[in-house]
């Protein structure tokens, strides 16, 4: 389960040169591992996906999927909080938890950002995982069918975090987020102003890639560290994940 976890935080990360001449031995790893088979399959074939594509390519593809489209964002609380004060509390709370386990964010990303999070949970037992990861099943169901809705490879990731999650997502959580309209990514006025929004950063930002493809050698060959388990905080809760 810590495999398929970093190596799925690792290709929902932004395109870089290092993680695509990386993607080979990721591959590699990802055909001898002990993933079950399923879920073996559908990452490789994002893996394979993605590396068959041109740098800049890969890196469009994934910025009008995930950056230009907010209803695809892979920020927990977007689909959470929104832009509501809860969100801010919700976001230092979770940084919290990480550095309380021995995490720190030496990245350009919040909290709440999904492979950040992903690579959170493979520092954590089974049942942890599939607890937390229960807590946001209907964001990842939610993503998997627009991203499906799209056509896109990218949504055999999350048939994997489904399947790696405790549990199906709420019926009526579900059904809430899919209620809402799906973004324009080509929506340029909209996008506008959505970058007019103040951003909100938390904690210095002490180096790039720390929790991304520059780790990737460590995370396909180091065995995850044992890390306490933590009291798991609800998605339902305006100050848990």
């Amino acid at each position: 389960m810590k495999l398929a976890l970093k190596i799925t935080s690792l290709l929902l990360s932004y395109p870089t040169q290092q993680l695509m001449d990386e993607m080979p031995e990721l591959i590699v790893a990802l055909d001898n591992s002990k993933i079950a088979k399923a879920q073996r399959d559908r990452l490789a074939a994002l893996a394979r996906n993605i590396s068959n594509l041109d740098l800049y390519d890969a890196q469009e593809r994934y910025v009008h999927l995930f950056d230009r489209t907010r209803s695809l964002s892979l920020h927990l609380f977007e689909h959470v909080h929104g832009e509501s004060r809860d969100r801010g509390q919700a976001m230092v709370d979770l940084k919290d938890m990480y550095e309380a386990q021995g995490l720190e964010i030496e990245a350009k990303e919040l909290p709440d950002h999904l492979p950040v999070f992903l690579e959170f949970l493979s520092t954590q037992s089974d049942e942890e995982v599939k607890e937390l990861l229960g807590q946001t099943a209907h964001i990842l169901t939610f993503l998997r069918e627009r991203l499906k809705k799209r056509d896109s490879v990218y949504a055999k990731a999350f048939q994997v975090l489904e399947d790696l999650a405790a549990g199906k997502a709420a019926k009526g959580l579900l059904e809430e987020l899919l209620a809402q309209p799906d973004d324009d990514p080509d929506d340029l006025e909209a996008l506008d102003e959505v970058w007019e929004e103040e951003v909100v950063t938390f904690g210095g930002n002490t180096g790039e890639n720390a929790c991304g493809p520059d780790r990737l050698q460590r995370q396909i060959r180091a065995a995850a560290r044992k890390a306490p388990g933590v009291k798991s905080p609800t998605i339902n809760n305006p100050r848990g994940i």
